[in-house]
């Protein structure tokens, strides 16, 4: 980075910065952990010395953050997969229940923003569906942070809600679906090629509750590969050659998808279709009625206090349960 001209090929640079960042996500922790031990190390020999027990009591909470931050520095280990360290596309879409479904597909879409914000990554609606009645038929965020994709895809997958219906008269218990889906963010463009005569564009104008560029201009964009059927579309970008860019982008990291899945059964298995967005594909159920319970059925791990994991509060746990899962899978299979 400090060599003449670095910042001359801006694609380059920015290319080099993000792996850089992906790279300090794993040193930094680690050299942390080792200025801490070094420390504790000082600590602990003054506290021999002196018989200080103030010293002594620092020392153990020291001890304690420094192996909090190891078990964290651990986890990242699972992380392993080439594009666990990117930004993600992550979609919501409602499933078998109507406009139950829609307002389910709502919900999730504020457990993971309330998720996304804790963590401290940066999220932005790149398309949405509105329901008829409430809620959203669809939603894709845009999700920029360290290992975005590697937390974020072990969400994949149909989730399922039991609850009374605000929407029934006779308040009676309802089962919603809506599933879940995670695609890496392509980095160089040149590692997907598309062929322009292979894409039907469509650009139609953006719905929503207005705005200055809202329903006055066809900014909206639809792109379809014709040889997969594969559609993508992009409407919350202020241009259409922003939509355009936006579009192409999700459209290489679901051809990448693909590709991998013919080559690989067990990306296949983890990152492919879910099936139908139904009863018997869930990966997870939140249970509102007539008790409080969310579990996940990949790992078993069950939790009383579903609100708390609505409110985005208990997701780490769960995801990392099931990547401790994936990773022993991953261990087997070899």
């Amino acid at each position: 980075m400090a060599a003449p001209g670095f910042w001359s090929d801006q694609e380059g640079a920015q290319k080099t910065v993000r792996a850089l960042k992906g790279l300090k996500a794993v040193l930094d922790p680690f050299d942390a952990i080792s200025r801490m031990l070094e420390d504790a190390q000082v600590m602990a020999e003054l506290a021999s010395e002196e018989g200080d027990a103030a010293a002594v009591g620092q020392l153990r909470t020291e001890l304690a953050e420094a192996e909090k931050r190891l078990d964290r520095l651990q986890f990242l280990a699972l992380l392993a997969q080439p594009d666990d360290p990117k930004n993600c596309y992550f979609s919501i879409h409602a499933g078998a229940g109507g406009t139950e479904s829609c307002d389910w597909a709502a919900m999730l879409l504020r457990m993971y923003t309330r998720y996304i914000e804790r963590i401290g990554w940066q999220a932005a609606i790149v398309d949405s569906v509105e329901g008829e009645e409430a809620g959203v038929r669809s939603v894709t965020l845009r999700v920029v942070g360290p290992y975005a994709f590697g937390y974020l895809s072990a969400e994949v997958g149909v989730h399922r809600l039991v609850r009374i219906s605000p929407f029934d008269s006779a308040a009676r218990r309802h089962t919603s679906f809506a599933s879940v889906d995670c695609l890496p963010e392509i980095e160089d463009a040149g590692e997907i090629v598309i062929d322009e005569e292979e894409l039907k564009v469509d650009f139609f104008r953006a719905g929503g509750a207005g705005g200055q560029h809202v329903n006055k201009t066809s900014s909206a964009v639809r792109m379809t590969h014709l040889p997969t059927g594969i559609v993508v579309q992009c409407q919350n970008e202020r241009s259409q050659h922003q939509n355009l860019e936006v579009a192409t982008e999700m459209l290489r990291a679901r051809l990448k998808r693909l590709r991998e899945a013919e080559h690989d059964k067990e990306i296949a298995k983890l990152y492919g279709q879910k099936g139908e967005i139904a009863w018997g594909n869930q990966i997870r159920s939140y249970v509102l009625q007539p008790y409080t319970l969310c579990k996940d059925h990949r790992t078993g791990f069950e939790t009383g206090k579903v609100q708390d994991v609505l409110d985005g509060e208990m997701l780490d746990q769960m995801i990392e349960a099931e990547l401790h899962r994936r990773a022993a899978a991953r261990t087997e299979a070899k």
